[in-house]
């Protein structure tokens, strides 16, 4: 089966928040008691019900303003995930359609996989089991496309095949394409014109 892939494209995204709330619905995770911390972004880190979230990032335009950037943080579902090599109990595994999976009665909550991954992203709940985005495979292995690329308005947020999606951003013109190689190669790809660090991509 060929590699499934999302697409990310930051300048699209107007950070209207609907693949957050897409993904709560789809997953049935529960709202979460948030603190506003002086910013329009909510909430300010992934949680245990929270596999994906929009951030906010200021950047001064020019002496009058600042330039709004809004970047989706979830697992990036790598080709070859450090959360998965580290695991001792095999929690978590790649399916054949690329998605980084977890079974989540395996989990001791040693937090090894935290730990390991490059983009801190595994979360553990209140039994200390490991909670994060699964690539929404339920949908997937029905022939649909993840709830946040269902919903993006403004096609920020696109799903399919990788091989096609990395060739899609290259024609279009975008200087970076980010995980196109890392680790194994990222399930979730960005195409940028900035450097990484512009966007806080480690």
């Amino acid at each position: 089966m060929s590699r499934k892939a999302l697409l990310i494209i930051p300048e699209l995204c107007i950070g209207c928040r609907a693949c957050q709330v897409a993904c709560k619905s789809w997953n049935q995770l529960p709202a979460e008691e948030t603190i506003n911390e002086g910013t329009h972004e909510n909430p300010t880190d992934l949680t245990a019900y929270t596999y994906n979230r929009i951030k906010f990032i200021e950047k001064p335009l020019n002496e009058k303003g600042i330039k709004y950037l809004f970047v989706s943080q979830r697992c990036m579902h790598c080709g070859e995930p450090l959360c998965a090599e580290v695991c001792p109990t095999e929690t978590l595994f790649v399916s054949e359609e690329g998605a980084v999976l977890y079974l989540k009665e395996r989990c001791i909550g040693c937090g090894l996989c935290r730990k390991a991954c490059p983009y801190d992203v595994p979360r553990y709940d209140e039994n200390g089991e490991i909670s994060k985005c699964h690539l929404c495979i339920d949908r997937i292995w029905e022939g649909l496309e993840p709830a946040c690329a269902k919903t993006c308005p403004t096609s920020s947020i696109k799903f399919g095949e990788r091989e096609e999606l990395i060739n899609e951003a290259k024609k279009k013109g975008y200087k970076i394409i980010y995980g196109e190689k890392d680790f194994g190669g990222l399930g979730v790809i960005f195409a940028l014109n900035e450097p990484p660090e512009v966007y806080e991509l480690p």
